[in-house]
């Protein structure tokens, strides 16, 4: 949204690319991105329209991208209602949000030139399998967190970067950079890079995660830990006068990989701990400056506690302080040494 207009970014590929993809192994044409604007995002549509040799399918939309300027003061909403209302769309599309140029990230081809149908913004389960830092949310996800308590949501944030290169050049990739705060009125701001990690935690979906630290004693260097079977539980605890605290237990298990020395399962457990609950704390505070409910914690007080939750709620939110989590327990209940070769090395 500039200039008082919305301008619409289309991407287009062709299935016929995709196909051949697929049997030669990458080498397939770049998407074509068409561009149009209107006071309202349907008028920038149609004409887009005027310039499509073929009849554009919107029942494969795949995702959507939101600029930080089109998430302000409710610009978002219209463009969500014209998708959710329009009866060829379907509720499983992908929504991120960005600052970057929005065409420079639809231009952006996939490692190995695959299809973009195998890229992460069409397809990010495949990527969150392997490492959970950001959950990816589909539009019906986000419909339902802003109509529902604390009416905000946590997008994907997606920025380019030059991680990869060829025998030729180095090679713009996108890559998921964090969070975007988003309500009813417009986005609060963004949560990235290391200040994120914590939001992976503190979601039941988490399918994998690390966490890295150096353990105490000579001679030793950083360890990293895989992190899996997540379970998280949240409990609201309602004080005098209403006041509210929440005490948040996360059960998880380890992988060690790669390490060197003599450690011990105690040792390991013990900064793994320490290192969840830093990540936890240092996310909730990002969003405390933002003026956000990262963690969603006034739903858990609406779904524990509705009579309470009626009382001290704003606008679905209620007041959050740095001393509105109360404690953190994280219990990890397995430590897998990875490799049998690995054993002799971890003390029980």
């Amino acid at each position: 949204f500039e200039d008082d207009k919305y301008k619409v970014y289309l991407q287009i590929i062709n299935f016929a690319d995709v196909a051949r993809s697929e049997q030669s192994g990458g080498d397939v044409e770049p998407a074509e991105v068409g561009y149009a604007e209107g006071k309202t995002i349907e008028e920038a549509i149609y004409k887009l329209y005027r310039s499509s040799d073929q009849e554009i399918f919107w029942g494969h939309m795949r995702y959507l991208i939101l600029s930080e300027r089109a998430m302000e003061n409710e610009r978002s909403i219209p463009v969500i209602d014209t998708f959710i209302r329009f009866r060829e769309t379907r509720y499983h599309i992908w929504v991120y949000c960005t600052k970057d140029p929005i065409n420079d990230l639809m231009l952006v081809t996939p490692i190995l030139r695959n299809s973009l149908t195998a890229s992460k913004l069409s397809n990010p389960i495949s990527t969150t399998k392997q490492l959970s830092f950001v959950q990816p949310i589909n539009l019906r996800e986000l419909i339902i967190g802003l109509n529902e308590p604390n009416h905000e949501i946590a997008i994907p944030y997606v920025t380019m970067k030059k991680n990869w290169e060829n025998d030729e050049e180095l090679m713009e990739e996108t890559t998921f950079s964090g969070i975007g705060i988003l309500t009813k009125n417009g986005v609060k701001g963004f949560i990235t890079d290391s200040l994120a990690r914590g939001n992976q935690w503190m979601n039941e979906d988490t399918i994998r995660g690390e966490v890295t630290f150096k353990l105490v004693g000579d001679e030793r260097d950083y360890l990293t830990v895989d992190l899996d079977k997540l379970n998280l539980e949240v409990k609201p605890i309602v004080k005098k006068n209403d006041q509210v605290e929440f005490e948040i237990d996360i059960k998880i298990q380890g992988t060690l990989n790669g390490f060197k020395g003599k450690i011990t399962t105690d040792e390991v457990r013990k900064n793994i701990a320490q290192q969840i609950e830093k990540e936890v704390k240092e996310t909730y505070q990002e969003g405390l400056k933002l003026d956000a409910d990262v963690y969603r914690l006034s739903e858990y007080l609406y779904r524990s506690n509705v009579k309470v939750w009626k009382k001290i709620e704003h606008n679905g939110k209620i007041p959050l302080t740095e001393d509105s989590i109360s404690k953190i327990n994280v219990h990890v209940n397995k430590i897998n040494p990875g490799r049998k070769t690995f054993d002799e090395t971890i003390e029980e």
